[in-house]
């Protein structure tokens, strides 16, 4: 019996617009109470926005409003100044 390869979910980076592998990403979730954070653990329920390590595709997808389609809510700044942060470290 051949060994099933285990499937890797492919997410959408919201300022290239390209697939990748979900862990290469950096995910943005609402939670169901509405409360912003950042998920590197990809496990956190609520609706997710990913972007990879790349700051122009931030700035582009922040520019667009991206963010605030994805996740149907308006994004403070201090949560754009923690991911803008986490680009910058990695």
């Amino acid at each position: 019996m051949p060994i099933k390869e285990k499937k890797i979910p492919n997410r959408k980076c919201l300022g290239c617009m390209e697939s990748f592998p979900k862990k290469e990403l950096i995910r943005l979730v609402r939670s169901p109470e509405g409360e912003l954070s950042l998920d590197f653990t990809g496990k956190k329920s609520g609706r997710g926005a990913y972007i990879c390590h790349n700051k122009t595709c931030f700035l582009k997808a922040r520019k667009a409003k991206r963010f605030e389609k994805n996740l149907e809510c308006e994004i403070p700044e201090d949560v754009y100044a923690s991911l803008e942060a986490e680009l910058e470290n990695t």
